[in-house]
């Protein structure tokens, strides 16, 4: 049986988590690096130590971790986000591969989810990269219609990713998510039909 390893990326309001989140409920096994990523700052000792180096005691609230002070730092910073990355990333990647190994034991195909594949380099850990993209205009809506960012912050993440045009021509597949739900799910499916056709 040949194994596949799938990366799903896009920029922040693209659909890639929504895309994700059905793939996960056909069955599919989806790893989430943000998933991750969250629990190595809530929980791992050494991260902590390592974030609250960088950024001061007021990164962590009662031993939590204060995303909006943290995201304060680095969408302004781009070397402070340089060095959060480099304390996260290899700990997400071992954590990633860990998981991998187990899932390999009864699935054929495994996705992981990350806004970060071509920012991180780690293109080439898998054998395809699926990109979700979508207008800016519509991303940047669905962002602040979900309550998560103001205009303000989506335009400081979003100028911290490598353009959608670029990454175009490095995915193996690219679906562009400007209409409905069910339309980005019906690509899903014609993604699932394509890959368990190799």
């Amino acid at each position: 049986m040949k194994q596949i390893k799938a990366a799903i990326t896009g920029g922040i309001g693209s659909g890639k988590s929504t895309f994700s989140s059905y793939l996960k409920s056909r069955g599919l096994p989806v790893i989430s690096a943000d998933d991750i990523s969250n629990n190595l700052l809530d929980s791992d000792e050494d991260v902590k130590n390592k974030v609250i180096k960088l950024f001061g005691k007021n990164a962590y609230k009662v031993d939590k971790p204060d995303k909006k002070f943290i995201a304060e730092q680095v969408f302004s910073n781009p070397g402070k986000l340089h060095k959060l990355n480099s304390i996260l990333h290899p700990a997400v990647i071992k954590k990633i591969n860990s998981l991998i190994e187990s899932h390999y034991k009864t699935e054929k195909i495994i996705f992981i989810e990350s806004a970060l594949i071509y920012e991180a380099d780690i293109e080439n850990s898998f054998e395809y990269v699926i990109l979700i993209t979508a207008d800016h205009d519509i991303r940047l809506k669905r962002s602040i219609q979900s309550g998560e960012f103001s205009k303000e912050d989506f335009e400081k993440r979003n100028d911290n990713q490598i353009p959608d045009e670029e990454k175009k021509k490095r995915a193996d597949f690219v679906f562009i998510n400007d209409g409905s739900k069910e339309d980005l799910f019906k690509k899903a499916d014609l993604l699932l039909l394509s890959l368990n056709s190799l």
